[in-house]
């Protein structure tokens, strides 16, 4: 049986890692060709290279871009059509993520959040989007349930999300027919690196905010990336929340 995505390319940002890396294990399994960027992680991007070749020769190509650069945008994609000779999704994943309390809030903070979460997925968009509509392909925006639900000291990323869910929509209009983008909206996933969320208790306080009473898996949102990109063809300007009922719950 042919599998769901074969032939089909998919580019996707900070996909070396974390909830990135489950995205590119799903997608490849599903037959798509990756290109995976990534910005600092090289070595997680080459081990991950190898694991999937091993499943499937040929499949993935590596390219390291700063986002905060509009003119790597069009690198990317070009990247992808050098390698594989189309491009038929996009997803954007890659985000900055740190607090940002008001009265320390920097130009600098302003620039790198607004920057990876808002501004590299307008501007990537924008440079796929001719080849999307050629292949009527598809966008998934990695959103956050933040997007909705300001989480404290974090002005700045939930702005950066919330213009996200929005570009989200105002691109769906854009860009159709041909093209469609929904976005994602995770809950807890995995715990932030930083060492404030090594609390016990403040972790606790989160799972008992979600109607499952547990944090989620990435391949929770691999899945979701895989319905969107697969199994949706009707389906256009949503953004589907994937937090365990956290939502439903506040």
């Amino acid at each position: 049986m042919a599998l769901p995505l074969q032939d089909k390319v998919i580019l996707i940002t900070g996909g070396a890692r974390r909830v990135g890396a489950a995205i590119c294990r799903r997608l490849h399994a599903a037959g798509a060709s990756l290109l995976v960027h990534y910005r600092s992680s090289a070595i997680e991007a080459r081990a991950l290279q190898v694991e999937l070749d091993a499943q499937r020769a040929d499949g993935v190509a590596l390219l390291q871009a700063d986002l905060l650069k509009v003119s790597n945008a069009a690198e990317l994609v070009k990247g992808a059509l050098k390698r594989f000779g189309r491009l038929d999704a996009l997803i954007n994943n890659a985000s900055s993520f740190y607090p940002t309390p008001v009265g320390e809030i920097s130009e600098k903070a302003w620039d790198d959040l607004v920057g990876t979460n808002l501004k590299a997925p307008l501007f990537l968009a924008q440079a796929a989007a001719a080849e999307l509509r050629k292949n009527h392909g598809c966008i998934v925006n990695i959103v956050d349930i933040h997007a909705e639900l300001p989480m404290r000291n974090h002005a700045v990323y939930t702005a950066a999300k919330g213009g996200l869910l929005a570009l989200t929509r105002a691109l769906a209009r854009d860009l159709g027919p041909e093209v469609r983008v929904n976005g994602i909206s995770p809950g807890t996933i995995l715990w932030p690196e930083d060492d404030a969320w090594k609390d016990e208790v403040a972790r606790q306080r989160v799972i008992n905010q979600t109607v499952l009473k547990r944090i989620g898996e990435p391949d929770d949102i691999a899945r979701a990336v895989e319905f969107l990109v697969a199994e949706s063809p009707f389906i256009t300007g949503q953004v589907l929340a994937v937090d365990g009922g956290r939502g439903a719950s506040l």
